[in-house]
C-alpha cells in the first residue's frame, strides 16, 4: 500500500489534522451513516480501536457498559481510577464485576510523590475540588492510558446538559475515544440491566444516581439532573476535571497549599 494510501498520522500537536479529522469521518461513515443505521459492532472490531481501554467509575450503570463491550470485545481490559477516596461499596461493586465478568482490570492510582506535594493531608477536595481530580483522576488516568491508542468511555446524552450533544466517536488528542451509549435512554439502561440480570451499585437504594469520590457525591432528589449530586459544593462544575488543552494533551493546573 503506498503512502498517499496509507499516510502516517500526524503527532499529537497537530490533531485535528488541518480542522478534518479523517479517521473519525471514516469510522462516522462506515459505522454511524445515520441514527438508524449504526453498527456498534463493528466500529468496537474496527482496526483502528485494536489497542481500546474501557475506562469506567464503576458507577450506578457501569455494569451496562461493561457487559455490553466485553461481549463484543471480550478482551479488552477496563481502566479504574482509583483515587482514594472511593465508597467502600465502590470498590466492593468493582470486585464484584470483575469476578462476573472476569475482565482484566487494571488500577490507575495517584503518584504517592504528587500527593505528597499538593495534598499532603489528603484535604484538597474542600480547598480546590479541580485540582484534586487533576492529580487523583487526570493524571492517573493519562498514565494508565500510554498503552493505549484509543479508550471506551460510559458518558450517555442524558446524564444533563453538559452532555446533551455528546458524540459517539471523538478524539482526546491523538487517541479515538468512543461512547457507545451515548445515544442510550434510561429506560434501555434499565432494561438492559434487567435482561441481563447485572447486579446494581449498592448506593443506588440510598439515592445515589451518579457517584464518584465519596467526599464529593450525595444523593439526588427525585427529579434532579442525575449529576446535580457530584460536587455540590461547587453547583457550577459537572464534570471530573480533565482538562484538555488545544493539542490533547493534559494541562496542569497548580493545586492549592
Amino acid at each position: 500500500m503506498s503512502d498517499e494510501q496509507n499516510p502516517v498520522p500526524e503527532p499529537m500537536s497537530s490533531w485535528p489534522p488541518g480542522a478534518i479529522d479523517a479517521e473519525l469521518e471514516r469510522l462516522q461513515s462506515k459505522y454511524l451513516p445515520s441514527r438508524e443505521e449504526i453498527d456498534f459492532a463493528g466500529l468496537l472490531q474496527d482496526p483502528a480501536l485494536k489497542q481500546a481501554a474501557i475506562v469506567s467509575s464503576f458507577g450506578a450503570e457501569s455494569a451496562v457498559l461493561l457487559h455490553w463491550v466485553l461481549s463484543i470485545r471480550p478482551e479488552t481490559p477496563v481502566i479504574f481510577i482509583d483515587t482514594g477516596k472511593h465508597f467502600d461499596e465502590t470498590l466492593k461493586y468493582r470486585d464484584r464485576l470483575h469476578t462476573r465478568l472476569g475482565f482484566r482490570l487494571i488500577n490507575a492510582v495517584p503518584d504517592p510523590a504528587t500527593l505528597l506535594e499538593e495534598d499532603p493531608r489528603g484535604t484538597l477536595n474542600q480547598i480546590d475540588p479541580n485540582s484534586c481530580c487533576t492529580i487523583r483522576k487526570t493524571f492517573p488516568l493519562q498514565d494508565a492510558l500510554n498503552s493505549f491508542s484509543s479508550w471506551i468511555s460510559g458518558r450517555k446524552r442524558f446524564q444533563g446538559a453538559s452532555r446533551a450533544a455528546l458524540p459517539i466517536v471523538e478524539r482526546d488528542g491523538a487517541r479515538i475515544k468512543v461512547n457507545p451509549l451515548a445515544l442510550w435512554s434510561r429506560d434501555e439502561i434499565e432494561r438492559y440491566f434487567r435482561d441481563h440480570d447485572l447486579p446494581r451499585h449498592p448506593l443506588e437504594t440510598a439515592g445515589y444516581a451518579s457517584i464518584g469520590c465519596a467526599p464529593c457525591t450525595r444523593p439526588t432528589s427525585e427529579g434532579e439532573d442525575p449529576r446535580a449530586g457530584r460536587w455540590p459544593q461547587m453547583p457550577d462544575k459537572s464534570e471530573c476535571g480533565i482538562h484538555l488543552g488545544p493539542d490533547g494533551h493534559f494541562v496542569r493546573v497548580s493545586a492549592a497549599r
